[in-house]
């Protein structure tokens, strides 16, 4: 019975493949953020005062940019973590991480630089929410290295679902917005395939492993929530792009599906137990969204 929190030791040839077929493909997209950014529209602050309304964007796609940039910003905190959650564990696992922070390094650039030139919001105000956010820190709830595969798996996921969702909605009021978040939307499909791989990998030796998925996928949170009136700030951007439907939809249920929780068939009880209370949180779901939906439809 395996029911170790540690990555299997059968998997480290595979987890050099995967990060081998990771550099492949980032090496095909490789990209810089100066190439997306509307540069002619910025101006000097102090020559021109920001002013409210000087910005193009409806306030709730306002707020969904801002709400990335501060997700973003935590990126020390985020590699803090993974160092510290796969330290004595493969070497290739902090190879990618090493490279994971190079790729995710230019996204918080990008979002507040295009922020600035747009002159979307008070310079002042995203400079105070910033540091708050980055001074509150992050630390993660899952400590073991399989948890944490699993955790990244889905907060990769989100942030990708999440971006295409805000694209979007911004293709008719800013095409280079809706370009820029495609983009940093890349980065978040190759990340996620890797963690998704991983995962997907020690259910296939050993499909025990699912005991260490289940308080995962039941109490996943984003990161972002440490940032100021998070709560708020998803309340807003669920009406348009991104909410408990479209996490539903678009992340739960893909990977319920890639895993294949509902065929497995661990032969530990405790891991048995563990794939049911994920199947009892998925139907769970599924009635919410389901309720939501109907609302959503009754309102239009």
């Amino acid at each position: 019975m395996l029911l170790t929190s540690h990555l299997d030791h059968r998997l480290e040839k595979k987890f050099k493949e995967l990060y081998e077929t990771h550099l492949e493909r980032s090496r095909a997209i490789d990209w810089s953020y100066h190439e997306f950014l509307p540069w002619d529209q910025g101006q000097d602050f102090k020559r021109v005062p920001y002013e409210p309304g000087q910005g193009n964007l409806t306030e709730s796609l306002r707020i969904a940019v801002e709400t990335a940039l501060l997700t973003e910003v935590n990126l020390p905190w985020f590699t803090s973590y993974l160092n510290e959650t796969f330290r004595g564990s493969f070497s290739v696992m902090h190879d990618f991480i090493h490279t994971w922070t190079a790729e995710e390094d230019q996204h918080s650039s990008l979002l507040e630089t295009y922020l600035l030139l747009t002159r979307n919001g008070d310079p002042r105000s995203i400079h105070d929410l910033r540091k708050q956010t980055v001074e509150h820190g992050w630390v993660g709830h899952f400590t073991t290295p399989l948890e944490t595969l699993a955790y990244t798996t889905l907060q990769e996921l989100a942030t990708m679902v999440f971006y295409n969702n805000v694209a979007r909605v911004a293709r008719e009021e800013d095409p280079i917005l809706s370009t820029l978040l495609r983009r940093l939307s890349k980065d978040e499909v190759l990340h996620y395939a890797f963690y998704r791989d991983a995962v997907k990998a020690h259910l296939e030796v050993d499909e025990n492993y699912v005991y260490h998925l289940a308080g995962v996928m039941i109490n996943f949170t984003m990161p972002g929530a440490v940032m100021p009136d998070y709560d708020g700030r998803m309340n807003v951007i669920a009406k348009e792009a991104y909410g408990p439907i479209e996490y539903f939809d678009q992340v739960y249920e893909v990977l319920m599906d890639y895993w294949g929780i509902e065929s497995l068939r661990p032969s530990a009880p405790e891991a048995e137990e563990a794939r049911q209370r994920i199947i009892v949180h998925y139907g769970r779901l599924k009635r919410v969204c389901t309720r939501l939906r109907a609302a959503k439809q009754k309102n239009r």
